[in-house]
């Protein structure tokens, strides 16, 4: 770091003495707690979730990682020229996060917050020497919780890559077994590798391991690449093997072993063979270089010396562009105190307790979800309604999630990611153009053709988004970012429609059946999701 001359103690009285620059550190630092703080927030709450409950040592570990960059380089210039670009980085970290205020979305917030001590870095060492003490900055991305519609398409396939490798190991015990959707079966018991069996819990804090262990390595940059790439396959070997292991307990001696603590125990197991699998890989690495070092020395693990330099935050030197970064940051938590982000008006709607029961021709009955299933879905209100054509006899379903914010910790996902986790399959899935009038007109939803053995249902679904009917959740996201910028409102709810296709039924006559129930039930729906 950037040091001022200032000895550390006083002659006079022997008390520690701090440099201007010092406070100066200090007051920027405090300064960026409110523009920062939804983002903060947003954080803690994401670490109180197992996969994320890495996420306090991450911090920790950066310090660390600079505190060796700082004990292995030569001393810093004491005047460096070229901090500006440092400013520039900390004015483009204040407009992210005061983007993400506006709209209310504390992921975009810690992303400034994250680019914003980038440029701290950069303005108190300067960029060509600031840039050799950016990868602790960059290892904080670890600590981060991804975006919600990145976190289910992830899970998903982890869900999916596991379940499938899971069954292959259990086949390999000689036990009989067949996989439907994500539901093992084993004849007698059937065990669903649910969200938290994907392995997020695991790959999460290995990958920031990997990613430590790649810099505390000596070795050749190969190595360190190796190291790094295998973390993520490795873990979903190791999961889907503790997946087939439960399997084959659970067939010998019961459900118990599915459950409880034994299933606790086995995924810290987990945890640690794949640490103890990358130290295995490294010493290998070693085996390959023409004088191979013991894994104590490949392995920079030395701790010594390394408070000295975290006192040096009291020799902080004092410059303008310090100074500088003070008040812009200052500057923009003020403005974020003072500009009101909330909803110009209460947004008004019905509950949809209330829905209509009958609908035309249609009558149904409303039921809840399992509770475990409305703790994942996170909505605000949902409907889930099945109604019956009293002229045939024939049902659909209708169920809405409506979300009041789609931005702290909330959002929708798309039914893509939990079709399979109920053992559906998609057979076919296109975009189809319904024809509905009145304030709705003609739009496109998302058409899907499930099946389960030999019983197909057809789907219809979008997203509901202030007015706007979308059939792409990515787009869906970026129009949450727009609308809360611009109509202070982050509301919106995924619609969805399942019929049967009946026996001797074709995929038109269930087409015509679900076009029905849409034009009669969306005449009533903008009361219960606003356009």
């Amino acid at each position: 770091m950037a040091f001022s001359s200032v000895h550390p103690k006083s002659a006079r009285t022997g008390t520690v003495a701090y440099s201007v620059g010092f406070w100066c550190f200090l007051l920027l630092t405090l300064s960026a707690i409110p523009i920062f703080w939804l983002g903060f927030v947003d954080l803690i709450q994401a670490w109180a979730r197992p996969e994320y409950s890495h996420g306090p040592l991450i911090p920790l570990i950066s310090i660390y990682l600079f505190l060796r960059e700082l004990r292995s380089l030569p001393p810093a210039e004491r005047h460096p020229k070229d901090r500006v670009f440092g400013l520039i980085v900390i004015t483009a970290a204040l407009l992210v996060a005061a983007i993400g205020n506006l709209a209310r979305i504390p992921d975009i917030v810690t992303y400034g917050f994250i680019l914003w001590l980038a440029g701290v870095v950069l303005v108190q060492f300067g960029a060509k020497r600031g840039r050799l003490h950016l990868l602790p900055v960059i290892h904080l991305i670890f600590m981060l919780p991804l975006p919600q519609f990145m976190y289910w398409n992830l899970t998903t396939f982890l869900q999916g890559v596991s379940s499938e490798l899971g069954v292959w190991f259990v086949r390999l015990a000689g036990v009989p077994v067949y996989l439907e959707g994500n539901v093992i079966d084993l004849g007698v018991y059937k065990l669903q590798v649910a969200e938290a069996c994907s392995g997020l819990r695991y790959l999460f804090p290995i990958l920031s391991f990997s990613y430590l262990f790649a810099i505390l390595y000596r070795g050749p940059l190969w190595h360190k690449a190796i190291l790094l790439i295998s973390a993520a396959p490795l873990t979903v070997f190791m999961n889907a093997l503790r997946i087939g292991v439960i399997g084959i307990l659970v067939n010998s001696y019961g459900i118990e072993q599915a459950e409880g603590f034994l299933h606790f125990f086995e995924g810290w197991v987990v945890f640690l063979a794949c640490i103890a699998i990358l130290f295995l890989m490294a010493w290998g690495l070693q085996r390959t270089e023409a004088t191979p070092r013991p894994l104590t020395e490949a392995l920079d693990l030395d701790f010594d010396g390394l408070l000295p330099y975290l006192a040096k935050i009291r020799e902080i030197r004092f410059s303008k562009t310090l100074a500088i970064a003070f008040l812009m940051t200052a500057g923009m938590s003020a403005a974020s105190i003072t500009i009101d982000t909330s909803p110009a008006q209460p947004l008004q709607r019905d509950e949809f307790t209330v829905f209509p029961r009958q609908l035309g021709e249609w009558r149904g009955a409303m039921s809840s979800l399992d509770p475990e299933i409305e703790r994942v879905l996170a909505a605000d209100d949902y409907l889930n309604a099945t109604y019956i054509d009293q002229a045939t006899g024939k049902t659909a379903n209708m169920f809405v999630a409506f979300y009041a914010r789609q931005t702290e910790g909330q959002g929708i996902h798309s039914p893509e990611v939990c079709l399979p986790s109920a053992g559906w399959e998609i057979y076919e899935i296109n975009l189809f153009n319904i024809q509905v009038g009145g304030d709705y007109g003609d739009f496109a939803v998302n058409r899907a053709i499930i099946q389960k053995g030999t019983d197909q249902q057809l789907v219809y679904y979008w997203f509901e988004q202030r007015g706007k009917r979308l059939t792409n959740d990515f787009k869906a996201k970026l129009t949450v970012l727009a609308d809360g910028l611009t109509m202070g409102r982050t509301d919106g709810a995924l619609v969805r429609y399942v019929t049967p296709i009946y026996p001797k039924e074709t995929a038109e006559q269930a087409d015509a059946r679900l076009m029905d129930i849409v034009r009669n039930s969306l005449k009533r729906l903008p009361d219960f999701v606003p356009l």
